[in-house]
């Protein structure tokens, strides 16, 4: 895990994807921009939203009325969708975000020039285990940041590597990102929805059943990397097990803390010992996993 610090940001876009979802630029400090420049794909920051304004009244959903004007206490975990120094040197990181409660909600009334406070980089990230020719991206609605993180990352560090993402949502609105910015990335890209507004027709695990099924990628020079709802990291877990292909999952859980004070984020993994299990934090150990290792509760 990478040394952490408390450093600043200074709003640089804050581009709005729809009605729920936005893209949030942050522009780090120098102590930042020295500590995030090396954060690896699948470590996370936490934010402090406590004095982010609200937005106007009419640019809050009915559904969040209510909860917009509960205090915020506790800092907000977002891992990276992007990570790059400028030419001044200073480090800009993204973050996708989706408008869910009065911390989210605030997020979307950002606007350029405010400044957030932020303890980062957190976790454990995505690694590269050696001999690997092919990467296979699996992404289920906001799992894609981290995983759009790891493609570039695995495009500028790992050139030698085939990245193939594979993203999916309930419908085409649901998709964090614009599915016409999906070519820009240089990355081979394809979409999968459950109701089939878009692309495959199904969830995004039966469209890797068959996109595996179908490949020529030899087992042992592949590596999974998933991020999403813990029943679809589940059944990608199976899907590797199936084909006996590496796996890293990255997971989600309510963190207070970040750092590994508050023990509410723990992930139940197996141990070495036969039908054993012990309890790791999210925040510390995770939130990137062996998919073999994690007991998947769903």
């Amino acid at each position: 895990m990478s040394n952490k610090v408390l450093c600043n940001g200074t709003v640089t876009g804050n581009i709005a994807i729809g009605r729920r979802f936005g893209r949030l630029k942050l522009q780090l400090d120098e102590v930042g921009s020295a500590a995030f420049l090396h954060a690896l794909p699948g470590q996370f920051a936490e934010i402090d939203l406590c004095s982010a304004a609200l937005p106007s009244r009419e640019n809050i959903p009915a559904e969040l009325a209510d909860a917009a004007e509960r205090q915020i206490i506790l800092r907000r975990p977002f891992s990276f969708c992007s990570v790059r120094a400028g030419d001044d040197g200073l480090v800009e990181a993204e973050f996708l975000y989706s408008v869910l409660g009065p911390g989210t909600l605030r997020m979307r009334g950002l606007s350029e020039g405010d400044k957030l406070s932020l303890i980062g980089p957190l976790g454990n990230g995505f690694w590269v285990p050696e001999g690997k020719q092919y990467a296979l991206l699996i992404a289920g609605g906001m799992g894609a940041p981290p995983l759009e993180h790891l493609a570039g990352f695995l495009k500028t560090e790992y050139p030698e590597i085939e990245v193939v993402v594979l993203a999916g949502a309930k419908s085409r609105e649901d998709f964090p990102f614009r599915l016409e910015d999906t070519g820009k990335t240089g990355v081979e890209t394809h979409v999968a929805t459950d109701d089939g507004s878009a692309g495959f027709a199904g969830f995004v695990t039966d469209f890797a059943r068959q996109w595996l099924g179908e490949s020529d990628w030899e087992a042992t020079e592949t590596v999974i990397y998933s991020c999403g709802p813990e029943a679809m990291l589940a059944e990608v877990a199976k899907l590797a097990a199936e084909h006996d292909v590496n796996c890293q999952v990255s997971m989600e859980r309510m963190m207070a803390c970040g750092i590994g004070l508050c023990q509410s984020c723990a992930v139940e993994v197996r141990t070495n010992g036969e039908g054993e299990t012990a309890y790791e934090l999210c925040c510390k150990d995770g939130p990137v996993f062996d998919s073999g290792k994690v007991i998947f509760k769903c």
